[in-house]
């Protein structure tokens, strides 16, 4: 008897689990790739903003107007393309609590990143790679794809899984604060650790990449700009990580892909064009 009340909680523990996971799978918007995101996005908004606030509270707004209208410029027409095209397939409840923002700083640091609801910030040290609005586009897209893939959600549902042991997702999230917020800031800054998350992060980096080009072709942006700026981007000084250490794809393989996904892009692109 007891075996076989064992094995029927084993049923309905497996099956729960099951439902679990169906109930929050959902689709990659352009990819088609199956995801599991358990963090309600609203809590990821949330916690973006926050961190968002507090990091411009850090640092200095570049002085470079030109630039920063040309970002705003840039951010404002991807996301309005963004939102037309996920609106047009039902799937506009992926942004249904983004506010998006845009931010230039003043660092050397050749960087940009996107929050979850759509908070962007530029470093200054990426201008001399992006040289101009479609190279701005490229990395503009990129970011944005990361936050409607929700790739940080599936990031930070993986963490968490792992540390919640036989604790409930949700009851880990209320009654561990600090080690769900150091399991954000983990997921959304640099200094991810070797381990079994790299190489994940580079599978949504190579998905980032074709959502981003087809994002920026849609706002009438020429996507043949990403291969000449991730170019200049692989000639930059100072020493790289290898590939295997990185969350980010190598150069080269990077180059390799944009160039595979361009037709696909330049589709859209031509269609802005009529």
């Amino acid at each position: 008897m007891f075996k076989k009340n064992l094995l029927f909680s084993v049923i309905l523990l497996s099956l729960f689990v099951s439902v679990l996971f169906l109930s929050n799978c959902s689709t990659v918007p352009l990819i088609g790739r199956k995801q599991v995101t358990l963090i309600p996005e609203s809590q990821l908004v949330s916690m973006g903003v926050d961190n968002y606030r507090g990091f411009l509270d850090s640092m200095p707004l570049s002085k470079d107007t030109r630039n920063a209208a040309l970002l705003n410029d840039v951010g404002y027409n991807i996301s309005k393309a963004v939102e037309q095209y996920l609106k047009d397939n039902k799937l506009e409840k992926r942004l249904k609590d983004f506010k998006w923002e845009f931010a230039l700083v003043e660092s050397n640091v050749p960087n940009a990143w996107c929050m979850p609801g759509g908070k962007i910030c530029f470093y200054t040290g990426i201008l001399p790679y992006t040289q101009n609005a479609d190279g701005m586009a490229v990395v503009m897209g990129h970011e944005i794809a990361h936050a409607v893939a929700r790739h940080g959600n599936e990031r930070m549902t993986q963490q968490i899984m792992a540390q919640a042991g036989q604790m409930a997702l949700a009851e880990f999230i209320k009654t561990k604060p600090a080690e769900t917020q150091a399991i954000f800031l983990n997921v959304f800054s640099v200094g991810a650790t070797v381990g079994v998350i790299l190489p994940y992060s580079r599978k949504h980096e190579y998905e980032a990449d074709r959502m981003g080009l087809i994002f920026m072709a849609m706002a009438g942006y020429n996507p043949n700009e990403a291969v000449e700026f991730w170019t200049r981007m692989s000639k930059m000084g100072g020493q790289k990580p290898l590939e295997l250490l990185s969350t980010h794809p190598s150069d080269t393989k990077r180059i390799e892909n944009m160039k595979k996904y361009l037709p696909e892009a330049m589709t859209y692109y031509n269609k802005t064009k009529k």
